[in-house]
């Protein structure tokens, strides 16, 4: 059976994908395919239902909860860290609300903690990569920064205004859950715990090897520092990534919880895990 993966082709999502991508993890009956692009367009492409597994904003799985289920592996999430707001000068982070944002994408975690954080604030969408240079040329007040930006966005003179993980962390003592994988219903639970069982090996092949999968995911850093990858890949792959666990569960609900009575998520999901 053929079955595309889908991830974003960013360091952290290339070292747990190491091991499928480079044969060290068998597939028995699968024949698997990856398919890369940003998590935004993962994100549209999962409303389709597009693909037999992909990565996913945990904010868009309201929207896809009746496609896919998410799986307890393979999950990004940050335990007191997370999405950064950065400007050209310090900044209150009270005053967000008064600033034009340039975020990531209107289906991405790091959206919907913004606007927990300031439900009212004006935002502007631009590509991840951009963002940097967005704020840096004025062309917005504040970014909101995922991926390895969160990492180097000083390189560019900016200051960091507010880790919305640490942020999140104080306002509920949760971790800040910000994308997963999902795989499709349609396949049946049988063949859905199969993919569950080999995303989770992969990316515990990745972690016990993790010098080669690290080289590996260095083709994927867009010219990031060595240490600087190791240290991002650090943050977001890690033993949260093998199992969510219980209190990793508990922080999607109560994430998506606060959305939906917020108003920014239309209609609320009992999350639903994989059991595998």
């Amino acid at each position: 059976m053929k079955i595309s993966i889908a991830h974003s082709p960013d360091s952290d999502d290339a070292f747990m994908f190491y091991g499928l991508a480079r044969g060290g993890v068998p597939t028995g009956d699968l024949e698997v395919t990856h398919q890369l692009t940003d998590i935004e367009t993962l994100n549209r492409h999962a409303q389709e239902g597009r693909h037999e597994v992909t990565a996913i904003s945990f904010h868009a799985y309201p929207s896809v909860a009746d496609k896919y289920a998410l799986m307890p592996c393979g999950g990004s999430i940050g335990d007191g860290y997370g999405p950064l707001l950065v400007a050209r000068e310090a900044l209150d982070p009270g005053r967000i609300a008064e600033k034009t944002v340039a975020v990531p994408g209107l289906l991405t975690s790091a959206y919907l903690a913004l606007k927990l954080l300031a439900p009212d604030v004006e935002t502007r969408v631009v590509p991840f990569d951009r963002i940097l240079d967005e704020v840096k040329e004025g062309r917005a007040d504040v970014g909101l920064i995922i991926h390895e930006g969160q990492l180097t966005y000083r390189g560019q003179g900016l200051v960091k205004v507010l880790d919305l993980g640490a942020w999140w962390k104080e306002e509920t003592g949760l971790p800040l859950p910000m994308g997963g994988n999902a795989v499709r219903r349609d396949l049946g639970p049988e063949r859905m715990a199969q993919l569950t069982r080999l995303v989770r090996a992969t990316v515990r092949h990745s972690l016990e090897n993790r010098a080669a999968a690290l080289e590996y995911a260095m083709s994927f850093a867009r010219g990031m520092d060595p240490k600087v990858a190791d240290r991002f890949v650090g943050m977001w792959v890690n033993d949260m990534t093998l199992d969510i666990g219980d209190r990793g569960r508990l922080a999607v609900q109560t994430f998506l919880d606060r959305g939906h009575e917020a108003g920014v998520i239309p209609n609320r999901v009992v999350v639903d895990f994989v059991d595998a």
